[in-house]
């Protein structure tokens, strides 16, 4: 049986460094994600650091916010267990600021994964056919990237780029064990073993970005951009105790320390992304991303293999603006769709699961010259699928951005 509470409740964030969060702000988000090779002078899209070159002498402000509503299904004997939760969190902070007529820079807070799941299993107690074993899991936490970006134009439409983050955090794992001893005689002691890891996360990691977008006519470019995220040995500390109690609760032995902040290292595999888009400047855009990250190079802290397959990611988008010259306010909403399809790297009975998820956003200007927009975007999808005891999830997540640009840092001039 599941069993779920609290933000972003998912059985499958108990395996690896949790369930990844989304790397498009609202924008790309209503896209199907797309984020390689396009940029905008309205919104950020921080996804190709490279792209921040191309950005206008322009500083832009963005928040966003993420929530989703999610079902989660199992086969149990005869039945279907069936349980819905809802969670929102802040998505991302990011900053974006020219430094000179080439070159811009950008700040960004954002998470990285999440971790929270519940989860009981039931089975016959070995040599007492009465009595049941009970088995309990539990996890919470996650890593989050505070992130200095910055992208430069080498010459005409050739840019480069690159990001640090300090990538920080601790995912707490738990279990508990114990025999239904009521089924075995009165006088039995209950008894429960609880096993408890933390681990805790801090260092820095990079992504390197390229992109090239020559015009083809005075209406139409070519977009290409690809990034690197180099594989990490990302610092880590690891406590793990085993202790014995009732079922109340109170000890029945003093807690055994296996590990007390154990140093290590984990393995973050690297990861190859490319996009290739068609644009009519600010008002018809269609693009397709693919990505590929080797989750199967993925160690522990302590230096294990982490049970987990090689990702890949195929998204598509499209992004319209009716006439962006126009005074009509209709006719300067951005609107937008996307597909998206994910080979995730959690590996179930044998079986790697999939992630398919449709998209549709738009964008609202508001505020003087409607340069700022309010960005709202909605994405439905399924992973997993209704299939022996696998466990199927079907969300719709939604995400709600604000975007404020203005000339900032500007010095003044007195005529």
């Amino acid at each position: 049986m599941v069993r779920g509470q609290g933000l972003g409740n998912s059985p499958y964030s108990a395996l690896g460094i949790g369930e990844l969060y989304p790397l498009g702000n609202a924008t790309n988000l209503g896209m199907g994600g797309i984020g390689i090779s396009n940029s905008s002078p309205f919104y950020l899209n921080l996804q190709n650091p490279a792209l921040l070159g191309s950005r206008p002498p322009y500083t832009v402000f963005e928040v966003g916010l993420l929530g989703q509503s999610r079902v989660v299904s199992q086969n149990t004997g005869n039945a279907t267990q069936v349980q819905r939760t809802f969670g929102g969190n802040l998505g991302y902070l990011a900053l974006a600021f020219p430094a000179s007529s080439r070159w811009s820079i950008s700040l960004n807070l954002r998470p990285y994964t999440g971790t929270n799941y519940s989860l009981t299993r039931t089975s016959a107690f070995q040599g007492a056919t009465q009595a049941n074993a009970l088995y309990s899991y539990t996890g919470k936490g996650g890593l989050n990237k505070a992130s200095v970006g910055t992208g430069y134009r080498v010459y005409k439409n050739i840019f480069v780029g690159a990001e640090a983050s300090f990538m920080f955090g601790n995912i707490t794992n738990s279990s508990e064990a114990w025999v239904d001893v009521s089924r075995i005689a009165q006088s039995a002691t209950a008894a429960k073993v609880n096993q408890l890891n933390r681990t805790s996360y801090s260092d820095i990691v990079w992504k390197l970005g390229a992109a090239w977008r020559p015009k083809l006519n005075d209406t139409w470019t070519l977009n290409i951009g690809a990034t690197y995220d180099p594989s990490t040995r990302l610092k880590g500390s690891e406590t793990e105790i085993y202790q014995q109690t009732t079922l109340a609760g109170q000890d029945l032995a003093s807690p055994d320390t296996i590990r007390n902040n154990a140093s290590g290292r984990a393995t973050l595999p690297q990861q190859l992304s490319f996009g290739v888009s068609l644009e009519r400047i600010n008002r018809l855009l269609v693009g397709v991303d693919v990505s590929f990250q080797q989750w199967s190079q993925y160690r522990t802290v302590n230096d294990r293999p982490g049970n987990l397959s090689d990702g890949m990611s195929v998204a598509t988008g499209v992004e319209f603006t009716p006439k962006p010259t126009s005074n009509k306010y209709t006719d300067l909403i951005t609107y937008r769709a996307g597909f998206q399809y994910n080979r995730l790297p959690y590996v179930v009975q044998g079986n790697q699961l999939n992630d398919i998820n449709v998209s549709a956003g738009l964008s609202l200007p508001v505020g003087a010259y409607y340069v700022n927009h309010i960005t709202l975007s909605l994405i439905g999808g399924q992973r997993g699928v209704l299939t022996g005891t696998q466990i199927r999830e079907q969300y719709v997540r939604m995400a709600l951005g604000f975007s404020l640009t203005d000339r900032w840092f500007r010095k003044p001039v007195i005529d």
